[in-house]
């Protein structure tokens, strides 16, 4: 019968059948969606985790190459500086980018710009070895630079792959992969550059940046906002950040909090490759050790910062972790001998770590979703600004006193400031993020009659969770 209608019955039956063959392909996505979340968060996290390696190489091989050819601290210093500076512009720019593209392309691009970055330094490295000192400097500038917009990207991505409680889960894994980094690039670092040399050492680090770059592939890109593309436009959304920003109290307060302590650590890690082949003289072997030693500090934190999240709240795992920080500092600052310094930049490590966990945990839930990454630019310019300031002081305080005694002196001012901020914050971020809740609840209570429960805003007692499986696989994998 064709051009027809079908008779009821044969209608019903087909009904039936495509009802059928409908559960079937339901049943089928189900069992393979967790497979595939599980690959998708697989190669999440080893292009964060690759890409992290690859700035460790470089980290390891840079300052060794200055110090080694120059052995001067103050030039040391001031590559810091230096590299650091076109981070204050990279940073706003990147959030409104992460704004727009949703992350994933974002982190592609830019660690191929890395790569491709590296490869040029490494190729006139070779071609011209007198010209080594200032190549890296260039190179320098124009890595940080496109490290801005990447971390942004993991800034944008993971509030979208991972909500309400899971969120502080998630953030902890990112910040563990940090330091599980500072283990394996290192020490990646410390064999390789025996059978390659320290330039080679670089070009092994592009790869990295291009394998990173190819991990996030299968990231899905989502939350990308509509852009006009203009410059007006971009300078709109600029002052827009910096407005919402400024009138967020508890962001403004964190962000001076931040600074701080990345003022000290902007310190401590530009002078270390001089302090402990320097003042300690301990080959380059021993520079490498220290954050191999501290990224095996971080595999512990992947079974304890879950432990210690279900038990406290991440206010009292930060307040702890700062004040560990600032107590390793002052050790730092007056080590005199290598073990006693290894020992205070391990427990450095690991007190920055407990505290992000509350800072970034915290941020995220005080700042509206659709304008995160305009925030967060700002935000870290405000944190960056510090490393370039810390790199002009290695350069003049430091070489005057000693970077020993610099660090010794930031641990103090970092101490005091803490002892009057970090309350205030945290009380401040708990007000506001009460309040957001409560706003979320106020309008699903006004939700009219016969709207679903799980429509509009996320309710807080019952967020939204898109991805669930990966939720309770970042957990697993905290845990293993």
């Amino acid at each position: 019968m064709t051009g027809g209608t079908h008779p009821p019955e044969q209608r019903a039956e087909d009904q039936a059948a495509d009802q059928a063959q409908a559960r079937a392909e339901g049943a089928r996505q189900e069992e393979t969606r967790p497979d595939a979340r599980s690959a998708q968060t697989g190669l999440f996290a080893a292009g964060i985790v690759l890409g992290l390696m690859a700035e460790q190489v470089v980290l390891f091989a840079v300052p060794l190459l200055i110090y080694q050819d120059s052995r001067k601290v103050s030039l040391l210093g001031l590559a810091y500086a230096l590299e650091w500076v076109p981070y204050l512009i990279a940073y706003p720019l990147g959030g409104i980018l992460a704004d727009r593209d949703g992350g994933p392309r974002l982190f592609r691009y830019a660690n191929t710009g890395r790569a491709v970055v590296l490869a040029a330094t490494v190729a006139l490295c070779l071609a011209e070895p007198g010209w080594t000192i200032p190549v890296l400097m260039v190179n320098g500038a124009l890595l940080t630079t496109l490290v801005a917009p990447i971390h942004m990207a993991i800034e944008k991505v993971v509030p979208q792959l991972s909500r309400g409680e899971a969120l502080a889960r998630m953030q902890g894994m990112v910040q563990n992969m940090e330091l599980l980094s500072l283990a394996l690039g290192p020490g990646l670092a410390m064999v390789a550059v025996a059978l390659l040399g320290k330039v080679w050492l670089l070009g092994m680090a592009a790869a990295m940046f291009a394998v990173a770059a190819a991990c996030w592939l299968s990231v899905p890109r989502t939350a990308a906002a509509p852009s006009t593309g203009d410059a007006r436009t971009a300078l709109a959304e600029l002052r827009l950040g910096w407005s919402l920003l400024l009138g967020n109290r508890p962001v403004v307060l964190l962000a001076a909090v931040n600074f701080t302590m990345n003022l000290a650590l902007a310190a401590t890690m530009g002078a270390n490759a001089a302090v402990v082949t320097g003042v300690f003289h301990r080959s380059q072997s021993a520079f490498a050790m220290l954050n191999v030693f501290a990224g095996l500090a971080g595999l512990l934190n992947l079974a304890v910062t879950p432990l210690l999240l279900k038990r406290y709240q991440p206010k009292v795992v930060g307040t702890v972790g700062f004040a560990l920080a600032c107590c390793s500092l002052l050790v730092l600052g007056l080590a005199h001998s290598y073990p006693v310094y290894a020992i205070g930049f391990v427990a450095v490590e690991v007190g920055v770590a407990y505290y992000n966990t509350f800072n970034r945990t915290q941020r995220v839930q005080v700042i509206p979703s659709e304008h995160l990454g305009k925030v967060m630019g700002p935000f870290f310019l405000i944190n960056v600004l510090a490393f370039p300031i810390g790199g002009l002081l290695i350069s003049t305080v430091g070489a005057w006193i000693g970077p020993q005694h610099l660090v010794a002196w930031l641990a103090v001012l970092l101490a005091a400031v803490g002892a009057v901020l970090v309350p205030l914050t945290a009380r401040s971020l708990q007000r506001s993020i009460a309040g957001r809740r409560q706003q979320s609840a106020d309008r699903a209570t006004d939700r009219p009659t016969g709207t679903p429960a799980d429509a509009g805003t996320d309710s807080p007692a019952h967020p939204r969770d898109p991805l669930d499986t990966l939720d309770r696989l970042t957990e697993s994998e905290a845990k293993a």
